[in-house]
């Protein structure tokens, strides 16, 4: 199991003090730290053209500098530490103290200047995902550059020519890189700001990590067994919800760095997909949905109107990654009675405790985990357990929730009347209705048939 003091002693070690390439430190643009796991209020633009900025959930966008009318921002690649959840923490590599790094928001038609100085143990790279730029801006090692040393410091420099939803990632070593959470957000807002215009603006990448219970590092060979699922390298009930103002024009907007699929499901709303890492699709292209399936390297933009009052489930509807800390080998033992191997084993093991045979609900349960480790479903609402981890958060739709206001306005009050309730009259008289035909199967059995089964001899004739 790796420490985070390990962790960090042994990548500065490999790195060493040098941090620039022959541009100098004194030509580099500051390179802002973020290290809370909170959503930053978005800032609006000091300079350079207008644009409305997006809330990157649990996350942070990334300041830059005007020089002679290019945009510059600066990139460090280097080992974090990110806190999943409370409780748990993982030793990471991501950009300027999180994974994923900062989201970087541009106009269509800036002129953008990206310094990434590597402070990894190995080389690494960035490709712009998605973005029309000049190829040997592609950020491929070996194909359109050599790898970024560590040490040293690259820059890239392109216009941002289509505006849209990207993202980025390193194209080195990348199995590993990307395991390790090394990616990010990029927005690129059109030139005219009514266009496309919404009220709240949220983006996020979904990840995927396998963390042993009890230890801190993600094994990077995994390719399907994944254990953590994520929205920006933080699971439910540490991802922050989205709170908006009721009849707002929202727009979430969603990448996808995992090995598998993820159908995004909003409860009480439908929205269409205005958007994907092609392009914003034409009006009349869209159509209602409850339910957008992400495939691996996508991006999806989807809006709608949050004319529902109300705390609304927002998450993955694939049920396992709404789990953490998931045991895929754990047998299936609904109906199984086994009360008298329990009592055996708490002879033995005192904090043993009985699972599955009346089902998984984990609500309720406490147990004793290994040090940072997250229970499988957690998270408390008001009317208890929510039994969900991982992508899962909350759509806080509220009539006062002022503009530009993204505090948590706290738990939903329902008015009298629309709130389900345990009914307390007497139950119904079962009733057993005998069908006169179709399907139904018999009462009792009225003659004997016998089947006779004939089994090949060969595979002639079969193609």
């Amino acid at each position: 199991m790796s420490s985070r003091r390990d962790f960090f002693t042994g990548a500065a070690a490999l790195v060493g003090a040098g941090l620039v390439s022959r541009a100098g430190a004194a030509t580099l643009p500051e390179a802002p730290t973020m290290t809370s796991a909170a959503t930053q209020p978005p800032p609006a633009p000091p300079n350079g053209r207008p644009y409305h900025p997006v809330v990157t959930l649990n996350g942070w966008s990334l300041p830059w500098r005007m020089n002679n009318g290019v945009k510059e921002f600066h990139l460090i690649a280097e080992p974090v530490v990110r806190e999943i959840a409370p409780g748990m923490k993982a030793n990471l590599w991501g950009y300027n103290g999180q994974s994923p790094g900062p989201t970087i928001e541009v106009v269509e038609g800036d002129r953008v200047r990206i310094f990434v100085t590597n402070r990894l143990p190995e080389h690494t790279s960035i490709h712009w995902h998605g973005q029309r730029l000049p190829n040997g801006m592609d950020g491929v090692t070996g194909l359109t550059q050599p790898g970024i040393q560590p040490g040293k410091t690259f820059v890239y420099e392109f216009v941002a020519r289509r505006p849209g939803t990207f993202m980025y990632h390193p194209h080195a070593d990348e199995m590993v890189q990307m395991a390790m959470g090394m990616m990010g957000f990029w927005v690129t807002h059109p030139k005219n700001p009514a266009h496309h215009r919404v009220d709240r603006d949220f983006v996020f990448l979904l990840n995927a990590y396998d963390i042993e219970p009890g230890s801190y590092t993600p094994r990077v060979n995994e390719m399907l067994d994944f254990n953590l699922w994520t929205f920006n390298s933080r699971a439910f009930p540490g991802i922050d919800t989205m709170n908006v103002r009721q009849n707002d024009r929202v727009r979430i907007r969603v990448g996808n760095l995992t090995m598998t699929n993820h159908p995004i499901h909003l409860h009480g709303h439908e929205f269409e997909v205005t958007g994907t890492d092609g392009g914003w699709t034409r009006p009349e292209s869209r159509w209602p949905e409850v339910t957008t399936d992400v495939a691996v390297g996508q991006m999806r933009a989807i809006e709608f109107i949050a004319d529902e009052p109300g705390d609304w489930a927002f998450h993955c509807h694939k049920s396992h990654h709404t789990m953490n800390a998931m045991g895929h080998d754990v047998p299936t033992l609904i109906g199984v009675d086994h009360r008298g191997v329990a009592e055996k084993i708490t002879r033995l093991v005192p904090d043993y405790m009985v699972m599955g045979e009346k089902g998984g609900s984990m609500g309720d349960m406490e147990m004793p985990l290994p040090e940072n480790t997250l229970p499988m479903m957690t998270g408390q609402g008001p009317f208890g357990g929510v039994e969900m981890g991982g992508m899962f958060t909350v759509l806080k739709v509220r009539k006062d929730q002022k503009a530009g206001d993204y505090t948590d306005p706290g738990w939903y009050r329902h008015p009298a009347g629309t709130l389900a309730y345990e009914w307390k009259g007497a139950p119904p008289a079962a009733t057993r209705h005998q069908a006169a035909g179709g399907q139904s199967m018999p009462a009792a059995r009225q003659t004997e048939v016998e089947v006779t089964v004939r089994k090949p001899k060969g595979h002639q004739g079969h193609h």
